[in-house]
């Protein structure tokens, strides 16, 4: 679903692709459970749709959905929208677009990440590139808490949406921070993996610098390798000296009870 919504940016949004979408996502017509419809909008039968969380008993309702008689007109008012082309900044688009979708809610299930597709279509349509680096529904989903909340908030609220809007910008910057983070990791482990092209490295050391490259906590130590590599100190030593003989690994200059260890910088 993803892949079709940034790599086919340039397709219109209709109601059978969104249908598409949702039949991707629940193959076996089930949510959990629940059975429900699939490729289609829902029925009311589980009328009034709602937003609930809590034990039974005890249900809090965030939020009540248009009734299902309403969809086909507020579906193409919205599919009319998002395809029309306007003056409206595209990013503040895919902002609005997300909150539009997922207040109408026209599925029993999997409007949340429907409506993050959507936002991912709008962003891949104002860059006009289907190469993606960054991921806002990745980022949404490690923020659920926040964008629960401020979800809420906006959908209880007047219509002025602009801190829906203010939330929405500063968590696609978060993803741009975050996607700078990565590229940088993956920057320099190309970059150490041409410099020791040569280096001749068995299956422990290969797995140590590995975990050196993606961040390994604290200080690297024989102690350290032997518990992660799952080896005897002296094998660990071994290693370790193999990798300073090759210029790999440098001794730290600081003293102490342990003696540690670095990548050698070039």
């Amino acid at each position: 679903m993803m892949l079709d919504a940034t790599q086919h940016f340039d397709k219109p949004l209709t109601a059978d692709r969104l249908l598409g979408w949702h039949a991707a996502l629940f193959p076996t017509g089930r949510s959990g459970l629940h059975k429900i419809r699939v490729g289609a909008w829902r029925d009311g039968a589980r009328s009034p749709m709602q937003v609930v969380s809590g034990p039974i008993g005890h249900e809090r309702v965030h939020y009540e959905a248009p009734a299902a008689d309403r969809l086909d007109a507020e579906m193409t008012g919205f599919i009319d929208w998002a395809n029309r082309q306007s003056d409206t900044d595209p990013v503040l688009k895919a902002a609005i677009a997300h909150l539009w979708f997922v207040t109408i809610h026209p599925f029993d299930d999997g409007n949340g990440r429907i409506a993050r597709a959507i936002a991912d279509w709008l962003l891949a349509q104002s860059e006009k590139s289907a190469q993606r680096f960054y991921s806002m529904s990745a980022q949404i989903r490690q923020e659920r808490n926040a964008y629960y909340d401020i979800l809420e908030r906006t959908q209880k609220g007047t219509l002025d949406i602009t801190n829906w809007l203010e939330w929405f910008l500063g968590c696609l910057d978060r993803a741009f921070d975050g996607t700078e983070i990565t590229l940088a990791a993956v920057i320099r482990k190309a970059q150490f993996r041409e410099r020791h092209a040569n280096a001749l490295l068995n299956e422990r050391q290969r797995l140590i610098l590995n975990k050196m490259l993606d961040g390994l906590d604290g200080k690297l130590t024989s102690t350290k390798w032997a518990k992660l590599a799952k080896c005897s100190h002296d094998t660990a030593l071994r290693d370790i000296l193999g990798l300073v003989e090759q210029g790999v690994l440098i001794k730290d200059p600081t003293g102490g009870r342990s003696t540690s260890y670095s990548f050698k910088e070039t």
